[in-house]
């Protein structure tokens, strides 16, 4: 029955073929009508297949008041049978849909089996059908509701088509009923049609805005008291269906289709630029009352949950990313930041719609996410920079509070962890995307940002420790923080950061990060520790690996003067911490304790002990940024750089006019200050000197004069008198040894060499200084000290000054210089004796030593070097309770002379591989294993003089693999395996062709049966390095070669 009804659908609905023959459009279009109604009565009074429809239509004809027999307009009659037979299709799919559900269950006989479908209900339409029933709506809307709507109210239908500029043509207006009763008839008919779901799919999809449109013109257009077209009943029946609609329809939709009913030309360019329907052109000027119904309606969707969301998927549904679709998410940033006129407090309506602001930050989807979090970012810096009051209340604090809750946790004994792990990572990545990617620095956002500045940094200390996704927003965060703050704000948090400033308040007390399960963190409750030593340790640790970290953080601002202007002010710290160090001096002397009270005295050295406390960090924080960062970094510009030298010479002058100074007779001090001098020398050489040079210098004046007259070298004072008078002058007066002074003054002293550099690292801000030295002692044909000094040096108890004194040697050897070789039976016993120095500088010196003197003299050196490799050291003075460690570092030389040994390893190989096969068998794991090591390096560089050696090598291997227990031992023989391998290549299948099977089983059974995972390692490369070796052995590559052959 379905299809008979679509059946006269179509009828009414079909073109008519001779209505091109009229002499117009209007014409055509009448005729046609007219025809086509007249065909469907016709065929519904003589056509058996139509009596049901035809008694089920008059039975809807008679339930309808508003259908008049008599209506004098051809179109209008149309609408009404294109009415009345949707109701009719309506009215038998509700009946049918009724008693399918009413239908009892099929019984157990013909009970259908999973894999078969489920029957239809009898609302299911056709593709067909949903194509003549979308017709007949079209026809519907086009001539029943769109001609009766006022001007601009809607979209016209002259700019739609064609076809809607000749029905505004045909509309009868005059005719009965009049229009006001024509487009309620239509409305409430399609409202009626909408009350069965597949019928409203059809009509909220096509013809939602038209509907919309007639509801709002029928509710709330004004009119004059004698002349409403309708009553007030059914104005507020319009109302109500009119917000039934918008609260059952998929929201975005609804907002679209507002911004259309807004209208285009008197809107504002924002929200004409955001209604992505239609054209721009497309839209007419919507009368007053339209526009602020609109605004309302819009400003409702608004505040409604999820109503920020709608609104912005309305305007952004359907974009491509491109240059628009970001003009339109600035734009919807705009319209949410803009409280609307009819809402009364503008806190109610940001109490509502910030935290919907905020979640559209966590969209998962790409596209959607980019767009959304575009609209979130503007809208939230819009809303700091117009209304910083509501932004902070209502949006960054609930934004930080994770972070606020990480300093103010409270342990709770039903759950451990105070912030979770999602909870802070949101928080983070929400932080990294409003002030990084949106980038729009203000003082709401740095002092936001600023509180809790300490709990990132300390989550980014964490990160550096573990693999955490948080580490790349945390540092991002931080370096824009200390970019785009001002220079004191950002001082100031660094010198909190480092811990040089108030009490951290990183994060509760009894709290720490930990890993989480996402690679994220989470704040947990440390728990009870059980050992104060630990707990110091960790304290100390983690305070250094913040300095670290905070060095690291330092050298990525690249090119800001921040690291260069933190760094002066230390310095200028610690020269006023030295002159406040002789107040306190005298100060101490002065005081009587025994007239003090106990707490006096006890707060006294407690803040003498507080006072040492923070001299000690502030030089380890400058010891941290003299190692960590470069010259270049610290020392930007000029104007640092004369910072820098006021800060020294000051710091020179402290205690300069007393007799026992700190800096009197102190040789450290004074060739620091010359260099120092020496570089302030070097800059008024310069070529071109600017005027704002010289008067940035003109602040060493003072410091300089201090020393011309004070200073107890006389040199130092001489140098000081030129500079000032070179400064004073502007460079009018230019002493001829100015420069040559300055340079000649490091080296003035060959003596304090050691002290020099020693003294280096012990003057935080003399990096410069400390580089030119270690550069100038780098050559050993600078010093001008006699062989027999270095020698003497080279016994003695400071530890810099014996490892130099070695690496000089050491150079000396390898430049064969002529005393070296003459007293290379003096140099080996002295290296011999500093290799069982405890301190690892002096004996890796020592070792590199050796290494030098068995490259130069391999036959007398390497033979003295396996004997105390195999029986321990041989010298009289030898620590024979540390032996084995001696025979170690022994090992350690010998592997070094293996590698030097090159093409001289045939020849010289014989004894150390000798020793080698009889060091695996020494009681002691550690010598065996060093042996394997040293073999397998010299094994390398054999080639084919391991032939004869060949079998006793393999029987070696083989058995230590198989018998030995410790698992060191075992990995040393698989890597010598590896080596070997690797060293000959494509020689492998000759040199080792009788044992290369053995190896090739000893390897596969480490790999079955060896229960250490890193001998396994090591087996499985090694078996790769046969792979390799073999496959080219079998499939050697092919070369295309011509060959030239002259017959005889």
């Amino acid at each position: 029955m379905t299809s008979a009804i679509l059946s006269a659908i179509n009828i009414l609905t079909r073109p008519v073929g001779e209505a091109s023959a009229q002499s117009s459009h209007q014409e055509a279009l009448q005729a046609a009508l007219g025809a086509n109604r007249a065909l469907l009565l016709e065929q519904l009074q003589s056509s058996d297949g139509f009596e049901w429809v035809r008694r089920l239509r008059e039975e809807v004809k008679v339930a309808a008041d508003w259908f008049c027999s008599e209506t004098g307009d051809d179109t209008w009659s149309f609408v009404q049978e294109c009415l009345l037979l949707l109701l009719t299709l309506k009215r038998h799919l509700t009946d049918e849909l009724k008693g399918f559900h009413q239908a009892p269950p099929p019984s157990a006989a013909k009970h259908r089996t999973p894999e078969m479908a489920p029957s239809l209900p009898p609302d299911v339409l056709s593709v067909s059908q949903q194509k003549a029933l979308g017709a007949a709506l079209q026809f519907v809307v086009s001539l029943g509701l769109c001609p009766y709507l006022a001007p601009g109210v809607g979209v016209p239908l002259g700019r739609r088509s064609a076809f809607g500029a000749v029905v505004e043509k045909v509309i009868c207006r005059e005719a009965l009923p009049t229009v006001g009763r024509r487009l309620l008839t239509t409305t409430k008919v399609l409202l009626q049609l909408a009350e069965l779901s597949t019928l409203a799919t059809l009509v909220f999809t096509r013809h939602l805005g038209d509907l919309m449109a007639a509801l709002c013109q029928l509710g709330y257009q004004p009119h004059r008291e004698d002349d409403r077209p309708l009553s007030a009943d059914e104005c507020r029946t319009c109302k109500e269906a009119l917000r039934n609609l918008l609260n059952k329809v998929y929201q975005p939709i609804v907002v679209k289709e507002l911004l259309i009913l807004q209208g285009g030309p008197k809107q504002s360019g924002s929200v004409g630029t955001s209604s992505g329907s239609s054209s721009r052109t497309g839209l007419g000027s919507a009368p007053a009352w339209l526009r602020r119904l609109c605004g309302q309606l819009l400003s409702e969707r608004l505040m409604q949950p999820q109503g920020v969301q709608a609104v912005v998927r309305a305007i952004l549904e359907g974009g491509t990313g491109g240059v628009s679709d970001w003009r339109k998410c600035d734009a919807v940033a705009r319209i949410l930041v803009a409280c609307p006129q009819q809402h009364a407090s503008a806190d109610g309506y940001f109490r509502l719609v910030c935290p919907q602001i905020l979640d559209l930050l966590h969209f998962k989807d790409k596209m959607t996410a980019l767009q959304f979090q575009r609209v979130a970012t503007r809208a939230v810096l819009s809303m700091v920079q117009e209304r910083p009051s509501f932004a902070q209340q209502y949006l960054l604090s609930p934004l930080l509070a994770p972070l606020h809750r990480c300093t103010t946790a409270a342990g709770d004994g039903d759950s451990p962890v105070a912030v979770e792990e999602s909870e802070l990572t949101c928080c983070v990545e929400d932080v990294y995307k409003i002030w990084v990617v949106g980038n729009s620095p203000s003082e709401t956002l740095l002092t936001a940002l600023e509180g809790v500045l300490r709990v990132i940094f300390t989550l980014f200390c964490f990160t550096k420790q573990n693999v955490s996704h948080l580490r790349a927003p945390c540092q991002e965060v931080l370096l824009w923080y200390l970019s785009h703050a001002e220079a004191p704000a950002a001082l100031s948090a660094l010198r909190q950061l480092s811990g040089l400033q108030g009490q951290r308040k990183d994060v509760a007390a009894g709290f720490c990060f930990t890993a989480g399960s996402d690679g994220g963190a989470a704040l947990r409750c440390r728990g009870i520790g059980s050992d104060e030593d630990d707990e110091m340790y960790e304290k100390l640790s983690g305070e250094q690996w913040r300095l670290e970290c905070l060095m690291q953080l330092l050298a990525e601002l690249g090119d800001s003067d921040l690291p260069g202007d933190f760094f002066l002010e230390l310095l200028q710290e610690l020269t006023n911490w030295a002159a406040a160090a002789d107040g306190e001096t005298q100060d101490e002397e002065e005081v009587d304790v025994s007239a003090m009270t106990l707490l006096e005295v006890e707060q006294r050295l407690l803040g003498g002990a507080e006072r040492r406390a923070q001299r000690l960090a502030l030089l380890q924080v400058l010891a941290a940024m003299v190692e960590c960062l470069q010259h270049t970094q610290l020392l930007r510009k000029t104007s640092q750089v004369v910072d820098f030298m006021v800060s020294l010479l000051q710091r020179a002058c402290v205690g300069l006019d007393q007799a026992s100074g700190p800096n009197v007779g102190n040789p450290i001090e004074s060739q620091t200050l010359s260099m120092g001098m020496g570089l302030v020398a070097t800059m008024l050489s310069a070529p071109q000197l600017r005027a704002e040079d010289y008067s940035s210098m003109a602040r060493l004046l003072p410091p300089l004069e201090t020393l011309s007259q004070q200073h107890r070298d006389v040199l130092i004072q001489e140098l000081a008198s030129n500079l000032r008078a070179v400064i004073a002058t502007r460079g009018a007066f230019m002493p001829e040894n100015l420069s040559a002074a300055a340079a000649a003054r490091p080296s003035r002293t060959p003596e304090t060499t050691s002290e020099k550099q020693s003294g280096a690292k012990g003057e935080a801000g003399n990096s410069q200084a400390s580089v030119s030295r270690l550069e100038a002692s780098s050559d050993p044909d600078k010093p001008k000290k006699p062989f027999s000094d270095w020698l003497l040096e080279a016994c003695d108890p400071d530890v810099p000054t014996r490892a130099f004194a070695l690496r000089i040697l050491t150079q000396k050897v390898q430049h064969k210089d002529p005393e070296a070789v003459q007293a290379q039976e003096k140099v080996l016993p002295l290296f011999l004796e500093n290799l069982e120095h405890e301190d690892p500088f002096v004996y890796l010196s020592a070792i590199q030593g050796l290494a030098a003197l068995a490259d130069s003299y391999p036959d007398r050196i390497l033979e003295k070097l396996l004997k105390d490799f195999q029986s321990g050291p041989s010298l009289p003075s030898s620590n024979k309770e540390r032996s084995l460690e001696t025979r170690l570092k022994v090992g350690e030389v010998l592997m070094r002379a293996s590698r030097a040994l090159g093409e001289l390893a045939p020849h010289l190989g014989r004894p150390l591989l000798s020793v080698f096969l009889q060091g695996t068998k020494d009681p002691d794991q550690s010598v065996r294993a060093s042996s394997l090591s040293n073999l397998g390096e010299l094994c390398q560089r054999l080639d084919y003089g391991l032939g004869p050696l060949a079998l006793e090598i393999s029987s070696c291997l083989t058995a230590l693999i198989k018998t030995e227990r410790e698992a060191e031992v075992r990995r040393a023989a698989v890597h010598v395996i590896a080596l070997l391998l690797r060293g000959l290549s494509d020689k492998t299948t000759q040199v080792l062709r009788d044992v290369l099977l053995d190896l090739y089983r000893a390897l596969k059974w480490v790999v079955r049966s060896d229960p250490d995972q890193v001998a396994v390692l090591h087996a499985q490369l090694a078996l790769e390095e046969l792979d390799d070796v073999m496959r080219r052995f079998i499939f050697p590559q092919q070369k295309l070669e011509k060959k030239i052959v002259v017959l005889p």
